[in-house]
């Protein structure tokens, strides 16, 4: 669900706001909902519910009572109960689907302390918030300057105003408890308004101000992901992926939660695996494993003597030597079981989309003074061969050839000379 300023245009493809996804509220498409039941028509007798969403800056979420009967709808900007004064906000969520969403956060619908939507915004009132918008940039560059005077170790990662321009919600993160007293002071003091301080986890910043993944997508906690469920590296491991904090991180700094989404997969394929940790004993010495491919169901072993040779097994052959070594005998040598070649399925890419190869700026060019270089030293059939070429009767020629030249030379130049001054007569 976009702003309002995202319309689509009269051809039906959508105008944009131009804002590079920070419209007027700043991040549309951040935490939305999608409405299937805004089509459907209420039941005889029922009223709608009386709960709408309203999302303020960076993804904020808060639900309000429609106490006036106002008729909302998604994407209309109202003005809501605040302490003090009011704030600005976008509905972006309205119907039965918002009873659902404030169980889900574990808000009650029949509690009388839910705030109350004021009124539609008038357009002073978003000409106030608007104003009050455009200045958090400055405001956010003056905090953290004077945090830094202060010494405090604490990040101010985002400025939030209020509608009415009567409060400033500074967001920051720190690793310890900060003691801000003296900094509210300075912030009063300099901003001249009333100051909030909140802090926020790691994730939430992340989800809070957005951004570009190492998948090239948004961050998922800032489009759709709304719980954060703790990450392990044996999530890692099962997945048999390098233990690089760089690579494993994300822009939070914690591990990555897309790392819990193909978890329960690998878990399941590995049931029908052998413990990595298994020793396979044969009579030129004892096997470890290297490597395990789990969907071919492959693995890989070496002896300890040597891990320089690596030998391919599939499950069952495994399998098939541990029950020996339980019985207490020893396979000849992983030769006999060993796969010579892994046969791969042939990838048969069809171009259906007529689009180039994604690998076509990876082979280095070919430098164009090579093939003139090339050209010049061809000789044509017609074309005689060089002096300097080896020819036997080289000497030969170079004598008769001196004497024709000393020869020639003066009587081509002389007549040139005498006709130049001929004509200076």
């Amino acid at each position: 669900m976009a702003c309002q300023s995202c319309s689509t245009s009269d051809g039906g493809a959508p105008k944009g706001c131009k804002n590079n996804g920070t419209c007027g509220t700043d991040s549309c498409n951040k935490l939305t909902v999608f409405d299937w039941l805004a089509n459907m028509s209420l039941p005889n007798g029922e009223t709608a519910f009386d709960c709408v969403e309203v999302r303020f800056k960076n993804g904020r979420k808060e639900f309000f009572r429609n106490t006036e009967k106002l008729t909302l709808g998604i994407g209309d900007i109202v003005a809501t109960e605040a302490s003090p004064g009011h704030d600005v906000g976008i509905v972006t969520l309205t119907g039965e689907l918002v009873k659902i969403q404030m169980k889900k956060k574990g808000v009650n619908h029949t509690s009388p302390d839910i705030p109350k939507v004021y009124r539609k915004a008038s357009q002073k009132d978003i000409d106030i918030w608007s104003d009050a918008r455009d200045k958090e940039a400055a405001m956010q560059v003056k905090a953290r300057e004077l945090a830094i005077v202060h010494k405090l170790e604490m990040k101010i990662s985002d400025v939030e105003y209020q509608g009415d321009g009567s409060k400033v919600i500074f967001y920051y993160t720190a690793n310890d408890r900060v003691d801000f007293r003296l900094l509210i002071k300075d912030y009063s003091r300099v901003f001249n308004t009333r100051i909030e301080m909140k802090q926020v986890g790691l994730r939430q910043e992340a989800a809070r101000l957005g951004g570009i993944g190492s998948c090239g997508r948004e961050l998922c906690c800032s489009t759709w992901l709304t719980d954060f469920r703790s990450v392990n590296t044996s999530a890692a491991r099962y997945q048999q992926l390098s233990l690089n904090p760089q690579k494993l991180a994300g822009q939070c700094g914690k591990l990555k939660c897309c790392l819990n989404y193909e978890l329960d997969t690998y878990l399941d394929a590995l049931k029908g695996f052998p413990d990595f940790e298994t020793k396979l004993k044969t009579e030129k010495g004892d096997a470890i494993c290297q490597k395990q491919d789990i969907f071919k169901g492959l693995m890989w072993f070496a002896y300890t003597e040597n891990f320089a040779n690596w030998h391919v097994l599939n499950i069952e052959q495994v399998k098939e030597i541990i029950a020996e070594n339980k019985q207490g005998k020893k396979v000849s040598s992983l030769e006999d079981f060993a796969i010579e070649t892994v046969s791969e399925p042939e990838k048969d890419f069809n171009n259906a989309m007529g689009q180039e190869s994604l690998t076509r700026f990876d082979q280095p060019k070919k430098s164009k003074n090579k093939n003139r270089n090339k050209n010049k030293n061809k000789v044509s059939p017609d074309v005689k061969p060089n002096r300097t070429q080896s020819n036997p009767n080289q000497n030969q020629k170079k004598e008769h050839g001196q004497g024709q030249k000393q020869h020639q030379k003066p009587a081509d130049k002389k007549p040139i000379i005498i006709k130049k001054n001929e004509n200076k007569e």
